[in-house]
């Protein structure tokens, strides 16, 4: 008998997906299974055992490793019995808090049944909402799904399954060498200041830092920055709405920390070797790479870790105290105490490891690629325009930083890293930074109006829109802005205030903090009915919203069906069904972020 094979596809924005793909190529593993885990855009030839692992992201979209995917398997023209041969599961992760909760998954888990494939069982619709998280739904899932494809696809008998405390094979092999390379490997291999075609996440562009200065005023409770980058000669081009992708690095006190704690010599260089056949190097790192290179540019050393990092850890532990805390918190029984150890006060990778420090030491190099996940690019919506800046890309960015009961405060390891930029200083400061199409498109049609709602930060894409519209002479643009205060935080009053004189824009603020009352821009919206349901039911305006995806989305939507209603004299069920309409041929388009 052969190994049963088992592909696992995975569609994830922050690498929760991913992460619980690795899972299920672990548990397969010791299971004595084959296991392949893919992007899912990376692999579009079906095979006879597929695991999909979907996040939903934004306002139900598909992850940004999965769009190409998403639209080949929603083509009309594939056959309803592509996937007869197919066995398939797929497992979700969500927020049930909005209201596409799972959306992604589920839809997928449809389509799926439509082209002929076979469920192994109902999807599991995991739930960061879960006092518990999304291992609540995905643990007694996993169980269940390893019943039915084991029962499907036995395994040899002779192959015994290996036990939970026994560490599985690393994915790569460390090679560390005797002296230094004679020449530089690191930087060019990974990015450029004269990419060859457009930067991408393996090339990005290293642009020179311009300007990097605070926009709130001194009494503001958040640091908000507007950073400028150069990308002269550097093949970027964007559209307003668009996004601008940028890899940060690790602080070096955070470097020095880590490689103490692990034992580890930051200057020494090593080759990487892939134990699997067919499995590449990571392509982010060069070969070969210094130690110090590894943790600045490559390990995510500040994120939370996840329940996969305590289950390794605990098998690479040699102390005994600490390896049975280890195995507790790793435990399906032990999650409630590690949502209050790790979770509730956002306890860093690099913390955990100081706080097992016999564990620490004892890591084998080879571990650490399967032990802490890559650094991921952050996005952030450009604030500029190619025709008002055509060498310059500009980016508002609001400072992470906050307080848990832990003595330091957490701090977003982008945006703080982005702050501690000095453009003044003699050499260039350096990004790497890539540009993708973002979640809005504006109308290409001159006349067109545009209604464009951004409280805080989501006012940035906007200002690029404004830019690029005004650039084209078009002058229906309707901007609804909302800060805390006009002394304090709101961005751009300047340059929005002359494009008022000259005729360019209608601007409306919202100021929650200077009356008892708070004041939102949807109190602005339904205040301006009349102006609101004119633009779009007869001029035929395009509607954008933007910012935190909390509640401001829903009230949005919530004071548009009541214009709706009032002046459109529309019914409940009516005005619904006008948002839907809106919403489905694009003159309704949003882009939020938790």
């Amino acid at each position: 008998m052969r190994a049963p094979q088992l592909l696992v596809l995975f569609g994830s924005q922050t690498g929760t997906a991913e992460d619980q793909a690795e899972r299920l190529r672990r548990e397969a593993r010791r299971r004595r299974m084959g296991c392949r885990v893919q992007a899912t855009d990376s692999y579009l030839c079906f095979e006879p055992l597929v695991i999909f692992v979907c996040a939903t992201t934004g306002q139900g979209d598909p992850p940004d490793n999965m769009k190409n995917f998403w639209r080949f398997i929603f083509r009309k023209s594939l056959p309803s019995t592509s996937l007869c041969q197919m066995d398939f599961a797929v497992l979700g992760l969500g927020d049930s808090s909005y209201a596409k909760f799972n959306f992604v998954a589920k839809k997928l888990h449809r389509r799926l049944l439509q082209l002929g494939g076979s469920a192994l069982l109902p999807p599991c619709l995991g739930d960061d909402q879960h006092e518990l998280g999304p291992d609540a739904a995905i643990d007694p899932w996993l169980g269940d799904l390893w019943e039915k494809v084991l029962g499907l696809n036995p395994v040899p008998p002779d192959l015994p399954e290996i036990p939970l405390g026994v560490p599985l094979p690393s994915k790569f092999t460390f090679q560390f060498l005797q002296e230094a390379p004679s020449t530089g490997t690191e930087g060019p291999s990974i990015a450029s200041t004269v990419p060859q075609g457009p930067p991408s996440e393996s090339q990005p562009f290293l642009a020179p830092v311009v300007t990097n200065q605070r926009v709130t005023g001194s009494q503001h409770f958040q640091d908000v920055r507007l950073i400028e980058f150069d990308i002269t000669d550097s093949s970027i081009s964007f559209a307003a709405g668009d996004v601008v992708l940028i890899l940060p690095s690790n602080s070096e006190a955070h470097i020095q920390k880590f490689c103490h704690v692990l034992g580890l010599d930051p200057d020494q260089f090593f080759l990487l070797q892939s134990r699997e056949p067919g499995v590449p190097c990571p392509p982010g790192l060069p070969q070969p790479s210094s130690v110090k290179h590894l943790v600045s540019q490559y390990l995510d050393i500040t994120s939370v870790p996840r329940r996969s990092f305590f289950e390794l850890l605990a098998c690479l532990s040699p102390h005994g105290l600490e390896r049975e805390k280890l195995l507790e918190f790793s435990s399906a029984q032990g999650q409630e105490e590690l949502w209050e150890y790790c979770n509730r006060p956002r306890r860093t990778i690099l913390e955990v490891l100081c706080d097992f420090p016999h564990t620490a030491c004892a890591i084998p190099p080879d571990y650490l690629l399967d032990l802490i996940p890559q650094i991921r690019p952050r996005a952030f919506s450009i604030a500029s325009s190619l025709l008002a800046h055509p060498t310059r890309l500009q980016i508002l960015v609001a400072v992470v930083q906050y307080q848990t009961r832990l003595k330091e405060p957490r701090r977003g390891l982008c945006s703080s890293w982005l702050a501690s930029l000095d453009p003044g200083q003699a050499q260039p400061v350096r990004v790497p930074l890539w540009v993708r199409p973002g979640g809005l498109v504006f109308p290409e049609t001159p006349d067109t109006p545009v209604i464009m709602v951004g409280p805080g930060t989501g006012v940035a894409p906007f200002r690029a829109a404004i830019q690029e519209r005004v650039a084209q002479g078009q002058t229906g643009n309707f901007l609804f802005f909302g800060c805390r205060k006009r002394d304090q935080d709101f961005y751009w009053q300047t340059e929005w205030q002359e494009l008022e004189k000259r005729g360019y824009l209608t601007l409306v603020t919202a100021f929650s903090r200077e009356q008892e009352q708070k004041v939102y821009v949807q109190h602005r919206l339904q205040e301006l009915g009349p102006l609101v349901w004119e633009l779009l039911d007869r001029r035929g305006a395009h509607f954008y919203l933007a910012g935190n995806a909390k509640y401001m989305p829903t009230d949005v939507e919530e004071a548009l069906t009541s214009v709706f209603q009032e002046e459109g004299q529309l019914s409940n069920a009516d005005a619904a069904a006008y948002l839907a309409r809106l919403q489905r041929t694009l003159r309704f388009q949003t882009e939020t972020w938790a």
